[in-house]
């Protein structure tokens, strides 16, 4: 997929203020938990590829602490080493994180992804980037007490002084360096990157200072408020509407109460009443309050979720099968072999549609 053209002297891309002028399907791979196998890996990311998909995503962690509602086990292939080996075996797939936890020195980092630009060819990179959700992460790394907000703002303005090339000095509140030079730099001189996150001031920052805009398992109702204030944040600050997609879990099965077991419901909602607004009904108690949070059914049943997700504007929709990784050659097959095709029909009517 090549990149839309750059806003000038910006380093941003310009993706229009129409946000459904393409249609976009990742799948987050197993690279964590009891499932991630080496093999499982290499040879679903060809399949993935085979199938017609357009990105594969990972997530990063140092330390690795499982959610409440997934497998227990802290088994986390560092995501640099899963993408660079999916490059080699891939020509097409986009590579993208969501997202790297920035416990990383940015300088790091820019190296790491200027590397993987260079690996897999290039277009083929979104670095998407996040505050992360655990503390002790950072005690564990030294940054106990910093303020992550403001530490991916600064790795962001790092990574494109120093991916447009030449020596580079920089003087802020956490990081300091003079004449630090890396190669190689993405081709074009920078790369996509992605907010991640399902607050309100994730999407003023996605507008601030990103390309993209990606939260991860959030009900429809709360998608559609930040989707309108993200159109609204980009409209008054005269920017281009970041591109906007959108993790949900996808719990596929031939029928409705079969992926209903394979979801840890209790656990699940408890952390949806933590993170998110009340549902009509006033607390969470059901899957259907979770409205499209949580995926769950035949593919028509998915299909038709997915098409729920665009209209309220999402172009990058991730497949994040995490919660059947035990059935997962099954549960792609299903996806790519009859979700996939679906959607891939109506896509042309979805981009006549236009944005909302």
């Amino acid at each position: 997929m090549a990149h839309p053209p750059r806003v000038a002297d910006s380093g941003r891309w310009a993706w229009g203020n129409s946000v459904q002028d393409f249609c976009q399907y990742g799948i987050l791979l197993p690279h964590f938990g009891t499932q991630a196998r080496r093999e499982r890996l290499v040879e679903s990311a060809q399949q993935v590829e085979r199938y017609g998909f357009d990105a594969v995503w990972v997530r990063d962690h140092l330390v690795f602490h499982p959610h409440g509602h997934e497998d227990q086990d802290r088994t986390h292939v560092d995501p640099f080493v899963v993408l660079s080996a999916i490059a080699a075996v891939t020509r097409r797939l986009i590579l993208a994180t969501g997202s790297l936890i920035p416990h990383r020195h940015p300088i790091h980092s820019a190296l790491l992804l200027g590397s993987l630009d260079f690996i897999a060819g290039s277009k083929r990179i979104i670095a998407g980037m996040g505050l992360g959700t655990y503390d002790h992460e950072f005690v564990a790394s030294g940054m106990e007490g910093w303020d992550r907000r403001e530490v991916v703002r600064e790795q962001v303005e790092i990574f494109h002084k120093l991916w447009r090339g030449g020596p580079v000095s920089h003087e802020g509140r956490y990081y300091r360096f003079q004449d630090v030079e890396i190669r190689p730099t993405p081709t074009g001189g920078t790369l996509p990157v992605w907010y991640c996150g399902t607050s309100a001031a994730s999407v003023r920052r996605a507008v601030e200072y990103c390309d993209g805009w990606i939260p991860g398992r959030t009900p429809r109702r709360e998608y559609r408020r930040l989707m309108q204030r993200m159109r609204r944040l980009a409209l008054e600050a005269g920017k281009p509407l970041p591109m906007a997609g959108v993790i949900p879990y996808v719990v596929p099965a031939r029928t409705y109460e079969e992926a209903v077991r394979a979801i840890n419901l209790g656990e699940t909602l408890k952390e949806a009443d933590r993170l998110y607004p009340p549902p009509p009904s006033g607390r969470y108690e059901t899957l259907d309050d979770l409205d499209g949070a949580v995926i769950a059914g035949p593919p028509e049943r998915i299909a038709e979720e997915v098409r729920r997700f665009q209209a309220e504007g999402a172009v990058h929709v991730v497949f994040d099968m995490r919660l059947r990784f035990d059935a997962w050659e099954e549960c792609l097959g299903m996806i790519g072999e009859e979700v996939l095709p679906e959607l891939r029909r109506g896509d042309p009517a979805v981009r006549a549609v236009g944005g909302r």
